[in-house]
């Protein structure tokens, strides 16, 4: 693209005979012809053999006209030619300048049009002629192609080819665009073009770097807009043109596609494109965000996405991880929003931009889907859907055994885990279900509270519930599985469950298999020796342990099997594994803890 200022450039003096011909657009009519007895011609005679398709314009009286020609006697021989001197004709018709059969020759004509008009002596040099070149009394032909035409009233004419539904903003003085074009002359030459130079035009408008008429000519224009833009040499580079490719007084047209616009006072622009019903929380500085993205340049080129990588960018925002732009845009935005955040370049890539797909002063478009955010110092969200009707005197604690439903799934919905296929306290992925469709759930899940079973979110959901009760849980991902994430669950994801707890048990201290609810019987071998042979096998050992539940006196390790908890209570009584208890191995837990201590001490 040219600047306004042309460089040192002088027109030349043309010899008269340049006058004789004029480029024009034209609908084309014959205005003279020979008389009917074959005698002198009255008027002009016009062959137009050439006619353009399209003929927006035709010359008029006071236009003013540049064109090439031939200039021929009778005989074929030439007398003059534009040609020759590498120099268009360049006037204004009608005001006398030229011989009145070129003037009336000229009318009419279209860009790119090609006439031949014969003049006669009258409307030529007449019964004098010129002396040296033109006899008395010649009759002269003219072979004329129009190559410009204006007017000192035209303004610059603009012709939308194209434009996007969705327009952000109007070119406005005062903001810098970026845009490219093709440039020719009127009559279709070409002088210039951005494409060739692999990058676009950059520049300001209205602050004097361009020539008036594109200045004029982009205003209002929206981004991805394709522009016809044609300008009068006065709003271009007027009567010196611009070196070797562009005539004095020539008629510029520009093709234009504008790419983006933006102003130096520009901030991020926000536009919420879908809000989540019964949004509590915004994310703030200092949160960690989890978000897909489309990244485009203001036209609707893509330059990526995250989507396309199928996982989400995860980072803090407010602290300078990302540009400037995307930090202040994802600041207040719910969990599920989806968001149209604008950053102009100042606060994206700036004048330099980076790789190959982002230029430098390029306005960047993310359409953003937030699917969670959390901050390293939250805890549990904790929020009762149901309780039981009836009273409640006993909530879970830690140490309890408890069955319970659940369901979990991600923020955005996605679906992970249900209730009833892995063990308890299993951290392995379960095959996706509906949450908070109760008929999904398989059998309950059983863990004990505190024992390092579960997620330590999910623990301290579970606590301080009551039988029935229904829960809903958020819980971050440092409470959870991480930044590393499990199978199935992506790194720093927040998780929400739905629980409901089935049924609770009073736990048993750590190490224990089996304790008492009251004192323990003063001969406790001689009860549980059945046989009284002084010994106690598997069997009598197994039958009393079962009678002591039974009879509510004692109770075993809930969430195991009771068979397996026997035979492990019974391999640790029989020390000298050789199948039998004797009096002398049987001791209570609580009395091998405290030999314990007293060997310590």
């Amino acid at each position: 693209m040219f600047t306004a200022g042309p460089p040192s450039h002088s027109l030349l003096r043309l010899p008269l005979l340049q006058l004789l011909l004029l480029v024009v657009q034209a609908v084309g009519r014959g205005l003279g012809r020979a008389s009917p007895a074959g005698g002198p011609l009255e008027d002009v005679v016009i062959e137009r053999y050439h006619i353009p398709r399209a003929c927006p314009r035709e010359v008029q009286m006071g236009d003013f006209v540049r064109y090439h020609y031939n200039g021929t006697f009778e005989d074929g021989k030439k007398f003059d030619s534009s040609y020759d001197r590498n120099t268009l004709v360049a006037i204004v018709v009608g005001v006398g300048r030229l011989i009145t059969g070129m003037d009336r020759g000229l009318m009419g004509m279209c860009v790119n049009e090609r006439r031949r008009l014969i003049v006669p002596p009258h409307l030529g040099y007449g019964s004098i002629g010129l002396a040296g070149l033109i006899p008395p009394d010649a009759t002269l032909y003219f072979d004329v192609v129009l190559l410009d035409v204006w007017n000192k009233e035209d303004t610059v004419q603009v012709s939308t080819l194209l434009r996007l539904p969705h327009c952000p903003r109007m070119v406005q003085d005062g903001d810098f665009v970026r845009y490219h074009y093709n440039g020719t002359l009127l009559d279709g030459t070409s002088f210039d073009t951005s494409y060739g130079r692999g990058g676009t035009y950059d520049t300001y408008v209205g602050s004097g770097w361009l020539i008036k008429g594109m200045d004029q000519g982009l205003l209002g224009m929206c981004p991805g807009e394709r522009r016809k833009i044609i300008i009068p040499p006065f709003l271009a580079y007027g009567e010196k043109g611009y070196g070797t490719v562009i005539p004095p007084q020539a008629s510029l047209v520009f093709h234009v596609l504008l790419i983006d616009v933006h102003n130096p006072k520009d901030t991020v622009q926000l536009e919420t494109l879908e809000l989540p019903p019964g949004c509590v929380r915004r994310a703030g500085a200092g949160d960690f965000m989890r978000y897909h993205y489309n990244g485009s340049l203001m036209d609707g080129t893509l330059f990526d996405s995250s989507y396309s990588r199928n996982h989400t960018y995860n980072t803090y925002i407010g602290q300078g991880y990302i540009i400037p732009g995307m930090d202040q845009g994802l600041q207040g935005a719910c969990m599920g929003e989806r968001r149209r955040i604008t950053i102009p370049p100042h606060l994206a890539y700036g004048e330099n931009g980076t790789g190959d797909k982002i230029p430098g002063s390029a306005v960047l478009i993310f359409n953003v889907h937030v699917i969670d955010f959390h901050n390293p110092a939250d805890v549990v969200e904790i929020r009762t859907l149901s309780r039981p009707s009836e009273t409640c005197n006993e909530t879970t604690k830690l140490g309890d055994f408890v069955r319970y439903h659940y369901n979990c799934s991600l923020l955005d919905g996605t679906q992970l885990f249900t209730s009833g296929e892995t063990d308890a306290g299993s951290h392995e992925p379960l095959r996706p279900h509906f949450r908070g469709q109760r008929h999904d759930y398989g059998a309950p899940q059983e863990a004990t509270l505190g024992a390092n079973k579960v997620i330590e979110g999910l623990d301290m959901g579970l606590q301080g519930m009551c039988v029935g009760e229904r829960r809903q849980l958020i819980v971050p991902p440092h409470l959870a599985h991480g930044e590393s994430g499990a199978r199935g669950v992506p790194g720093s994801a927040v998780l929400l469950f739905e629980v409901e707890l089935v049924s609770r048990e009073d736990g048993l201290p750590t190490g224990y298999l089996f304790v008492w609810h009251e004192d323990p019987p003063a001969n406790l071998f001689e009860d549980m020796d059945l046989n009284k042979d002084g010994e106690v096998p598997p069997e009598e050992f197994s039958t009393f342990i079962k009678a002591q539940v039974s009879e509510g006196k004692g109770r075993l390790m809930p969430g195991q099997d009771p068979e397996k908890t026997i035979g492990d209570m019974f391999q640790n009584q029989d020390r000298n594994q050789d199948g039998k208890i004797t009096v002398e191995e049987l001791k209570l837990k609580s009395d091998e803890d405290e030999e314990r201590v007293h060997e310590e001490l």
